[in-house]
């Protein structure tokens, strides 16, 4: 079981970051660059050249690129965003993945498909509520998918054990996808299935429409982020994001 969160300092300072890692090339594009320019004035032939080398420039980073994790020259998010809730066991785990992906706006933990309003983690941890921790994603639809985030929600997780996840057990690490309309049901579905043969036990997912969801305490926010040297984040939570990371920056085959 994880530490009591209570004894670690909430105001720590975050000292590691993971910078510029790709994720996979989960979209292909295909651009044509004209081969040949009419002869023009010289000041049109100015204009021109200077038209080709942005259209190379912005070809030759989105062909075969894979997409970034945020990093400072990412795009701005747009304003339109839309909302994902998953549960893969502990949430200080998953928060800290799903942070470092480029069109993810915020992620927030919390807790969800309980029996009962506003609980508190002490009442969760009991594993006699009902609620999962959860997190509640806020991202860029234009930037990410429902679907590139679900890829990565199989990646940060074992969705094969039931109500455990590592030395985490209980119904609150249950592997829970909510979902908010019937287009995410439909995509969860498909994604679940597609991803089956990539592991050697069955998923035991639950794909459940999103009752309710609670957003946890404030020490529970950002908690990798502003706790790197806890017990639990050096020796549960760091290897298990360096792996999902490292897995996310190989080229898809």
């Amino acid at each position: 079981m994880r530490r009591n969160p209570a004894s670690s300092n909430p105001n720590q300072v975050a000292l590691w970051r993971v910078k510029d890692i790709t994720l996979p090339a989960l979209r292909s594009c295909a651009q044509e660059i004209p081969g040949n320019i009419r002869q023009v004035s010289t000041k049109m032939k100015t204009t021109t050249t200077r038209l080709l080398s942005t259209a190379i420039l912005i070809v030759g980073a989105v062909t075969g690129l894979a997409q970034k994790v945020k990093t400072p020259d990412s795009p701005p998010s747009t304003n339109a965003t839309e909302i994902a809730t998953y549960g893969g066991g502990c949430f200080w785990c998953v928060e800290a993945i799903f942070q470092r992906l480029d069109g993810v706006k915020s992620v927030a933990s919390g807790y969800a498909g309980g029996k009962k309003d506003s609980p508190t983690y002490e009442e969760v941890c009991t594993g006699q509520s009902g609620h999962a921790e959860v997190i509640q994603i806020e991202y860029d639809p234009k930037k990410i998918s429902f679907n590139d985030l679900l890829d990565v929600f199989w990646l940060a997780h074992d969705p094969t054990t039931l109500n455990r996840q590592g030395a985490d057990r209980g119904t609150q690490y249950r592997s829970v996808i909510f979902y908010h309309d019937e287009k995410q049901k439909l995509a969860a579905e498909a994604s679940k299935k597609a991803a089956a043969p990539q592991f050697k036990d069955p998923i035991v997912t639950e794909i459940s429409a999103l009752p309710k969801f609670f957003k946890a305490e404030g020490y529970h926010q950002n908690y990798f982020n502003r706790n790197p040297t806890a017990s639990y984040c050096t020796f549960v939570i760091k290897p298990k994001l360096d792996q999902v990371l490292q897995k996310l920056s190989k080229p898809k085959k």
